[in-house]
């Protein structure tokens, strides 16, 4: 079992930095990979990106390759996903979310988590 507490989010402008957290409970935090998703208003979820339960190998979304960049601290049990150069089409909540080890190819699936952290609300504006 796994919980998941994402923090960070706020309102910033476009060009700016921001970097969401996400702590996560249990003694198994290295076992588990570990992703963001986001849901801008009136859209359906959207992967952003992941990363293996032992670290080193990531994903991402085609929208933010070269802006975001997600790393993990096992002994913190914490996620983070540092943001730059934000632009308003990253407006959103942003969730973080875990899975025990799954395929690479589904990493970016959202129905492969079992665990989903409440979001965390990101506004960039222009």
């Amino acid at each position: 079992q796994v919980q998941l507490q994402a923090s960070g989010g706020g309102l910033v402008q476009a060009g700016d930095s921001l970097r969401l957290s996400c702590a996560a409970s249990g003694r198994t935090f290295r076992d588990y990979d570990m992703a963001w998703f986001r849901q801008a208003p009136g859209k359906e979820r959207e992967f952003v990106a992941a990363m293996r339960y032992r670290g080193g190998t990531t994903r991402y979304s085609d929208s933010v390759k070269g802006r975001f960049t997600i790393s993990r601290d096992n002994a913190e049990n914490m996620v983070y996903l540092q943001m730059n150069s934000l632009k308003p089409d990253d407006t959103a909540v942003y969730y973080c979310a875990a899975t025990p080890r799954v395929a690479l190819s589904a990493l970016a699936v959202d129905s492969s988590y079992d665990y989903w952290g409440q979001g965390t609300l990101v506004t960039v504006s222009s």
